[in-house]
Formats: structure tokens, C-alpha cells, sequence
């Protein structure tokens, strides 16, 4: 297999919302906040939905690759009911194989609302679910030495079982990609991330906001610095400014695409990274990586939803 992706396995509602919705709701638009099943049934007993399919930051991104052709994976964790059903047969629908075995849980599938404001911004109320509960038993050793790299989402990173998940995985290994998800993630596990990111992963993804509150700076130009002495592959995202990769000591820009019909900023990060991917695995270069990441992000902004139709 190329790529072997971990994940939470969510489910996505997607609705339409005014921004009155989200100040009402006490939530800060384009970011991602984890409320428990009560509050989540609550919010969604209000909302029309538009469209529900199978999510998750990683699984986005391996079901792009899947589309680009290439032969991947997916472990995350499901419990056997009407959405955890539903989201095996979205990965099965994608050519992406599920490297898990559903059982009865005493948990629900892992759910996301996805609110989009008519300004095309994604604002995110996620209930894990059993996703959260990822362990190392769920890890498939196997399939992650099969696979040329393993991708991983910060969302993921939870102190206990997920921890332990994550890191029976990086130690099975060949090559570890890891996507830093989301700026709130990066608050909450900042001292762990940055070890990560200098010990453990061979590419870390992140936007701008994201890398320059892990290493704690205002400006790129100190990121960009710091990646630098790293010695690792950065892939940063900076929306319309574009996206650039700091390796060793270049730095390779690539700008955005122009006069796009912006509709849903949902999975723009997800497809970037599996344009970069694609093209990582099949010896492009960065500059090359860069654009195919930018053609996939710029398609699935164009259209509601974090998948691209096939």
C-alpha cells in the first residue's frame, strides 16, 4: 500500500447557518469545538441538514488519494450502527480498504456538524463518539509496515488510549506524515505536538495559524526559520497567499488559484495533503507536490463537502 492513514472516523452534517447561529451557540467561527452527545443532539434538533457522508481529517485525504489512484487504507474506529455502517460503505465506496472490524460499542459513531456561514467559512461541532476511544488493539501493525507512509491527524492525539495508539503506530512505521489539524489541538497538546514534529514525523502539515502557535512566533519568516534548522519536511498552507514546503534550506512557494466560486472551505487542508502526498510518493518534486496539492484543495472548495465526486 502507499499510504495507510489513522483517523478519527466521523461522520459529517453538513448544514447551512447564519452567523447569528454561531454567536448565539457561543462558538468561534472557522474553528472546531468537542461537545458531548447531549449538547450535539441539542444544536442538531435546530438545524436543517443539507447532506450527511462519511468525514474525518485523514479520511479525507485517503479517500483524495484513492482518488488520484492509489492503493490505500484507513484504520479508525466505528461501532456497529446505522452511521458506522454508513461510514464503511463511503471508504468502500472510495476504493479505500477499512483496516478495522466493527463491533457493538457502548458508544455511537463519532459525529461532526459542519456549519457553513454564507461566507463560505467551515465552523465545526464534533461529538467523537467511539472515535475517541481509538486504542492500541485497534492499531493493525501489520498494514502500517505494508504501507509506504502512515498519516496521521492531530485531532486524533488525545492523552490515555489514543496516545498509546498513536504511538504503537509511528513505531510500526516507514515513513509517519501528520496533519496538526486544527489551532485549538495545537493549544491543548502544544509541548507534545513540538515533539512530534522534531523527533518523530518525517512530514508535518499545518496552516499558518497552526505552525506559528506551535513554536510560538508572529510571523512566517520565524517560522520559517525554525523549520529550517529542523531538518524536516514542513508543508504549510496560508489559504489565499498559497503554500510552501521548508526543506533543509529551500523553501518552495506555490501561489493560490485565482477567481475560484468559493462555496464550502471544507477539506481544503484534507485535499491539499493528499495532493501532496500523491505527489510525494511517486518522486515528484516539492514545487510539484505543491501544485497538485493546490488543484485538490481548489476543486473541493468549489463544491459543498469534503469529497470530491468521482
Amino acid at each position: 500500500m502507499k499510504i495507510l492513514g489513522i483517523g478519527n472516523a466521523i461522520v459529517d452534517v453538513i448544514c447551512k447557518v447564519n452567523d447569528k447561529f454561531i454567536t448565539q451557540n457561543n462558538l468561534t467561527k472557522s474553528t472546531m469545538k468537542l461537545v458531548d452527545e447531549t449538547e450535539f443532539k441539542k444544536l442538531l434538533s435546530t438545524l436543517k441538514i443539507e447532506e450527511t457522508v462519511s468525514g474525518g481529517s485523514v479520511a479525507n485525504s485517503i479517500v483524495g488519494l484513492s482518488q488520484l489512484g492509489n492503493k490505500v487504507g484507513f484504520i479508525g474506529k466505528v461501532n456497529d450502527d446505522k452511521l458506522g455502517n454508513k461510514y464503511e460503505e463511503g471508504l468502500k465506496k472510495e476504493n479505500v480498504q477499512l483496516f478495522y472490524q466493527k463491533k457493538k460499542e457502548a458508544v455511537p459513531t463519532g459525529t461532526c456538524l459542519i456549519l457553513i456561514t454564507p461566507d463560505s467559512e467551515r465552523t465545526m461541532v464534533t461529538f467523537l463518539g467511539t472515535a475517541g476511544k481509538i486504542n492500541e488493539n485497534d492499531i493493525d501493525t501489520q498494514a502500517i509496515k505494508n504501507s509506504e507512509i502512515l498519516f496521521l491527524e492531530g485531532y486524533l492525539w488525545d492523552e490515555g488510549e489514543p496516545k498509546k495508539a498513536f504511538e504503537k503506530a509511528i513505531n510500526s512505521a516507514n515513513k509517519v506524515a501528520m496533519s496538526l489539524s486544527d489551532l485549538f489541538c495545537v493549544e491543548r497538546h502544544k509541548t507534545h505536538f513540538l515533539e512530534l514534529v522534531k523527533n518523530k514525523l518525517d512530514i508535518t502539515f499545518a496552516n499558518e495559524q497552526e505552525i506559528m502557535a506551535l513554536i510560538d512566533v508572529k510571523k512566517i519568516d520565524e517560522v520559517i526559520n525554525y523549520a529550517r534548522e529542523l531538518n524536516k519536511l514542513i508543508v504549510i498552507t496560508r489559504g489565499e497567499k498559497g503554500a510552501l514546503v521548508i526543506q533543509k534550506n529551500e523553501i518552495i512557494e506555490c501561489s493560490a488559484k485565482k477567481n475560484l466560486k468559493v462555496k464550502d472551505l471544507t477539506g481544503a487542508g484534507d485535499l491539499f495533503a493528499s495532493g501532496f502526498l500523491h505527489g510525494f510518493i511517486h518522486n515528484k518534486s516539492s514545487k510539484e507536490s505543491l501544485e497538485i496539492g493546490t488543484e485538490m484543495s481548489s476543486k473541493v472548495i468549489q463544491i459543498i463537502g469534503a469529497r470530491l465526486s468521482n
